[in-house]
């Protein structure tokens, strides 16, 4: 191709009678590196191009230099095809595509997981500090208040009113529901209510160290309902993990002093609505309310729990709520308010956070981090009311606690699947 070609002027070329050269004569190429190169040898340099581009002027150079012999010795210089420098060309940028580096990618992706991890690490904290708070607040309340049905009803109010206020302002989308996914979602709004009314009357005639030892045996209703109703078999694992679950649970039961029969089935008929909750979610809920996030589920149920029980309470235990009944029951009006509105506010957040953190990690991750929610709820409680704890009593508690932990784990062992 012309434009990668090198022309010469030869002195043997007929149509140029040269000059007489010295004995050595001497070509020397022209050097275009860069604007800022050195040329050596040279006195005058002038850029001489044959460009590979139609578009680029054509030059031609000569040796105009002097040298200390006399005019006569000098030559034609050669033809070069080299670079033309666009005098231009220093006030031009060029874009040019370079390989990154795989480490920057590696640090994106370290900083993105650290974030994530402190992220989550802020939502378990705040899951375990609301319910703290919520049993302390929650059981103060109850040993004053004998009425667990209001008390549950203004806990359910609150959590409406915040539901309302985020779907208000758009903090969180407002769902567009139908009458089928309605009717879909009110047997779990009624066993949600069930559960959190028997919570409540548990915590009011018993110890809350010990209603969350009772409630630690929720994965033995879990098995028994999901094999009756859903047809899922338990694992010889996860049988096994029932045992120090029900043992435990036995050995803290016998030897708690706070012990009573109603306390002891009410924390007993919590577990089974809250299990009978996850059931339904599952055999009821599929392909019926696949819009419908974690949260938002929860949030409408929490409105329909609060429509069904709040006629319910005042026709169970009267309008008794009121600062005239309160005054007359010797109560501090204002000291019992404020303790049911932070009691119901943690009520509403822990649960929140609690489907907040089931949307980033898996049921198993989850389930361990209930079980050791009611580790430091127990602890906590014990601490806060003084509650007397024998050693046997602390033995049974850590031995059902034990088996929760031993049952989520085994839970994600999955049975061999029969040769056809």
């Amino acid at each position: 191709m012309q434009s990668a070609a090198a022309f010469t002027v030869s002195p043997s070329l007929p149509l140029l009678k040269p000059r007489k050269f010295s004995t050595n004569p001497r070509f020397e190429p022209i050097v275009c590196n860069s604007l800022s190169s050195k040329r050596h040898d040279l006195g005058v340099v002038s850029s001489n191009v044959i460009s590979s581009s139609p578009s680029l002027p054509l030059r031609r150079s000569w040796n105009l230099s002097s040298s200390s012999s006399s005019s006569s010795s000098s030559m034609f210089r050669p033809w070069a095809a080299v670079p033309f420098i666009d005098p231009e060309a220093k006030n031009r940028f060029e874009v040019r595509a370079t390989a990154v580096p795989e480490s920057v990618g590696g640090e994106e992706e370290k900083s993105s997981s650290l974030i994530k991890t402190l992220q989550l690490g802020l939502l378990f904290g705040l899951w375990y500090l609301f319910n703290i708070y919520f049993n302390i607040y929650n059981k103060q309340v109850l040993k004053a208040f004998h009425y667990p049905v209001t008390i549950t009803v203004i806990q359910f109010a609150v959590g409406t009113l915040l539901v309302l206020f985020m779907w208000t302002f758009n903090l969180y989308k407002r769902p567009k529901i139908s009458g089928a996914q309605l009717m879909a979602i009110l047997p779990l709004a009624v066993v949600h209510t069930l559960g959190n009314l028997f919570t409540n009357m548990s915590l009011g005639k018993v110890a809350v160290s010990f209603t969350h030892t009772i409630k630690a045996s929720e994965p033995f209703f879990s098995v028994i309902l999901s094999a009756m109703f859903l047809g899922e078999l338990p694992t010889p694992w996860v049988v096994g993990s029932l045992v120090p679950i029900v043992g435990g649970v036995a050995l803290a039961s016998v030897t708690e002093a706070s012990f009573n029969w109603a306390g002891f089935w009410s924390a007993m008929a919590s577990n089974l609505t809250n299990q009978s909750r996850n059931v339904l979610s599952k055999k009821v809920m599929v392909n019926k309310e696949g819009s419908l996030d974690n949260i938002t589920l929860f949030s409408i149920i929490t409105v329909m729990s609060f429509i069904l029980l709040a006629p319910a309470a005042v026709l169970m235990e009267g309008v008794k709520f009121t600062p005239a009944h309160l005054t007359s029951a010797g109560l501090n009006v204002k000291e019992l308010y404020m303790r049911s509105l932070i009691a119901a506010l943690c009520f509403h957040a822990y649960q929140q956070v609690s489907y907040m953190i089931l949307q980033r990690v898996s049921p198993v991750t989850h389930s361990v981090g209930n079980c050791v929610k009611r580790v430091v709820v127990i602890v906590s409680s014990v601490i806060v009311f003084k509650t007397a704890v024998t050693p046997i009593n602390a033995l049974g508690t850590g031995i059902a606690l034990a088996g929760v932990f031993l049952y989520s784990r085994v839970k994600r062992i999955k049975p061999k699947a029969k040769a056809a």
